[in-house]
């Protein structure tokens, strides 16, 4: 087990998986790029070249429907967009034919499991139109499979799980955790899609996350552990599926919960684990659910206006501190810079 980073992890996996299956094309905007996605897709194109990596025009809907007849012949597409927001313009080829497929055809016609990879924005003037984070508005159709990695383990273990689904699989991943370090096993490990994982036990409130905002709510928990507070962290890795039994069995531990999130709240991921702890684990709660996320209004441009836009491990620190009754907590602002420079 060596250190790598995201981008690494990413690329370790997609490699792997491209070994293993000759059917597995890479295509999107950028991915034959010097930059390759961050780095993601230049190992795959340098082994495999531009018969299997290789570049698309603007053209989001028309190339998912590529895809997905592709993928009804046998193949299995990645399709990388270097901002989900992109993804609206190909939501009818998605939601419509792909999360259908095997529904509307009574399994008759087979599956197309295609993947898309995207990325989700934050940080140097992304603004209103590049910053979105979909996996709410993904999740809600049956049929699509939607996962957000948050440490590079998960990021290479879910790029292989999802190459050997049988449906379609969304990955969302966040623009700051490319650069960010930790454990992956050289083998080609697949993370389970739909389980959950606690990478952080307590006993005092339950912090479930999404993305980087586990990332974030790790960084919290290790600061209120200066303070006395024993926080459990919940990384859900998957949207949906949703992993209910072990977020249910946290609450019950600990009967606090802190939702954080990368989108908004209404009608959001915080607001569905809200709703569940309410309906199946009411009895288990000492206090009411916090929900942590976007402000409602979109994205502001402004570095300034962004760094109080976006929550962070202060943001998380301090809702769990109000929610314990702490008042005499000296923490102060924990939430690390952000160095990135863009533009992608």
């Amino acid at each position: 087990m060596r250190n790598i980073k995201y981008s690494e992890a990413l690329s370790e996996g997609l490699v792997q998986a491209m070994e293993r299956d000759p059917g597995i094309f890479v295509t999107g905007i950028a991915v034959d790029y010097p930059s390759g996605i961050f780095g993601s897709t230049t190992e795959a194109l340098r082994r495999f070249g531009p018969k299997r990596v290789f570049d698309a025009p603007a053209m989001e809907n028309a190339l998912t429907g590529i895809a997905i007849g592709a993928a009804a012949v046998g193949k299995r597409p990645v399709i990388v967009h270097p901002r989900n927001d992109f993804m609206f313009l190909a939501y009818d080829m998605m939601i419509n034919l792909a999360a259908k497929w095997k529904y509307m055809y009574g399994g008759n016609a087979g599956s197309v499991p295609i993947v898309v990879r995207a990325v989700i924005g934050k940080g140097w003037g992304q603004g209103a139109s590049h910053s979105q984070s979909l996996q709410s508005t993904l999740a809600h159709f049956p049929g699509l499979s939607v996962v957000m990695p948050a440490f590079p383990a998960d990021a290479k273990g879910l790029t292989l799980a999802a190459l050997t689904h049988g449906s379609p699989v969304v990955i969302l991943e966040h623009r700051s955790l490319y650069d960010t370090t930790g454990p992956v096993p050289e083998e080609a490990v697949a993370t389970p899609i739909g389980k959950a994982a606690v990478i952080r036990e307590g006993t005092d409130i339950t912090i479930v996350a999404t993305s980087f905002m586990a990332y974030e709510a790790l960084h919290a928990a290790q600061a209120l552990a200066d303070d006395g507070v024993s926080a459990e962290v919940v990384d859900v890795r998957s949207i949906r599926p949703l992993d209910e039994a072990t977020i249910l069995a946290s609450v019950r531990k600990t009967g606090r919960l802190i939702v954080a999130d990368t989108s908004w709240e209404l009608c959001g991921f915080s607001s569905e684990v809200a709703a569940l702890a309410a309906e199946k684990a009411f009895e288990s709660l000492k206090a009411p659910v916090r929900r942590i996320a976007l402000a409602d209004c979109p994205a502001p441009v402004s570095h300034t206006l962004e760094k109080v836009f976006y929550p962070g491990a202060t943001t998380i620190a301090k809702a769990a501190l109000v929610m314990l009754g702490r008042r005499d907590s000296r923490l102060g602002e924990i939430d690390r810079a952000d160095h990135f420079k863009g533009p992608y």
